[in-house]
Formats: structure tokens, C-alpha cells, sequence
């Protein structure tokens, strides 16, 4: 397959899954978990977390942190070497003007690396729930047109890979 059926494909497939225009239920959860990706959310949460919760988990949050700011820098580096635009659209005006590119899914890497990281670290059934999480997180952000498929895979292969690395660091 080459290059320009590659795009074909992702932008067919990205507009059968959208709902970004579409008012009504789909739409309101889509933006709920779109949003719930964010790394401010994030890392607003586990600061918390580690300023109030059990002091057990200290470090355990202090890992979840620094693994989303080097994977941030990471995927960062990435879209800006890549320069793939969004796809068009009015719907996540905060990414497309701070973070025009697309490729790979910073949120869907996040997510992933998340989920994989709490499950190898985490009760399973933390690990599990952030698992369906990470797949919603990464469909929405298709379903709102601030990405497309490929985009997704590669931030979840991205995010995958890195939550492998830190991990194995990590032990």
C-alpha cells in the first residue's frame, strides 16, 4: 500500500468514526474522554495523589509522573520532526493551536503507557479499568477529528513501548 492510499484509508475510516458534529450522546462522552487524556488532568491528579494520599504510593506516583513528562518530551520531538497536520475541524481548538500536529497521539501514547504501567504496578483491577480507559481515551480523540487511526496506533505502539521500558527500568 503506498503513502497517499495509507491517507486514503486513515481519513475514510476517520470519518466514519466521528462524531465531533454530530450533538447528542455520543458526542458529550467522546469529549469526556477526549479531555480525560490530557496530561495537566494527569498530572494534577497524581500530584494530589502524592501530596494527600497514602504515603505508600509516593513513589509509585513520582514514577507515573516522570514517565509522562519524558514520554510528553518524546512524542513531542516526534511531531514536530513529522509535521502531520490535524485533520480538519472546529472541535479541540486548545490542541490544534497549541499542538498543530497530529502524528503519533500524544494522548493515546499517554493512555497506553498509563495503563500498561497499572497494570504491571497496580491492583489488577486498576490495571484492567485503565486498560478500557486508554482504548476509549484513544477512539475519542478519533471520534472528535483531532486525530486519525494511524495516529492512534502509533502513540498506543508508542506508549506500549515506553511503559515496557520504564518498567524494566524501573525493577
Amino acid at each position: 500500500m503506498n503513502f497517499s492510499a495509507w491517507e486514503e484509508f486513515d481519513a475514510r475510516w476517520s470519518a466514519r468514526l466521528r462524531v465531533a458534529e454530530k450533538p447528542g450522546t455520543s458526542r458529550s462522552l467522546a469529549m469526556v474522554f477526549a479531555h480525560s487524556g490530557d496530561s495537566w488532568f494527569w498530572l494534577l491528579g497524581l500530584g494530589l495523589l502524592w501530596a494527600f494520599g497514602n504515603p505508600a504510593y509516593q513513589g509509585l506516583t513520582i514514577r507515573f509522573i516522570a514517565a509522562i513528562f519524558v514520554l510528553a518530551v518524546l512524542v513531542m520531538s516526534i511531531k514536530f520532526t513529522i509535521r502531520r497536520r490535524r485533520p480538519e475541524g472546529d472541535w479541540g481548538t486548545v490542541y490544534r493551536k497549541t499542538d498543530p500536529h497530529s502524528f503519533p497521539s500524544g494522548h493515546a501514547a499517554r493512555a497506553a503507557m498509563i495503563a500498561m504501567l497499572a497494570l504491571l504496578w497496580c491492583p489488577l483491577a486498576i490495571g484492567l479499568a485503565l486498560t478500557l480507559w486508554a482504548l476509549l481515551v484513544s477512539l475519542a480523540r478519533i471520534a472528535m477529528g483531532v486525530h486519525y487511526p494511524s495516529d492512534i496506533l502509533a502513540g498506543v505502539l508508542l506508549g506500549l513501548t515506553f511503559g515496557a521500558a520504564v518498567y524494566l527500568l524501573t525493577l
